[in-house]
């Protein structure tokens, strides 16, 4: 159907040793539309001074995607019934925890979204429920993981 690139860069600074394992893992995600984020891996994960708490990490790049994905359906559905969405803030959580398989992953993502609506038309509860079950069938990401993906609706 379609084919998507980005780039990830890392390269050792020149006095870091690197066979220590005392080098720097931050590096930069490149996009093909120009964007490039600085990316690390979690403070959680790699303690400073080898990580950078300010850049973005794996962990967090999955969980915005998850919410991204989610979204983008979710104001799709939205238009097509004719609901104006003016906002969509999801405050989303993952949680890291042992999987079934006893391995370390993403085991949960709670997405949170709340949305708000002008004119005359607004969503039952009923019907939120029902697009948010649309955008999660239909995100691409959401049927690329094995990780449970929860939506809390927010009123």
């Amino acid at each position: 159907m379609s084919q998507h690139t980005a780039q990830v860069l890392w390269q050792r600074a020149s006095n870091e040793n690197f066979i220590d394992n005392k080098y720097s893992r931050a590096h930069q995600w490149n996009f093909d539309g120009g964007i490039n984020v600085a990316a690390s891996p979690s403070p959680l994960v790699v303690p400073a001074p080898y990580s950078v708490a300010d850049n973005v990490d794996p962990e967090e790049a999955f969980i915005v995607s998850l919410s991204s994905c989610h979204m983008l359906f979710f104001l799709t559905i939205a238009a097509k019934q004719k609901f104006i969405v003016d906002e969509y803030i999801d405050d989303a959580i993952g949680v890291m925890s042992k999987n079934e398989a006893g391995k370390v992953a993403m085991t949960t993502v709670t997405l949170r979204p709340k949305i708000t609506f002008s004119g005359a038309l607004k969503p039952t509860r009923v019907e939120l429920e029902s697009m948010h079950h649309q955008a999660h069938e239909q995100c691409f990401i959401a049927n690329s993981v094995n990780t449970k993906v929860v939506t809390e609706v927010i009123m």
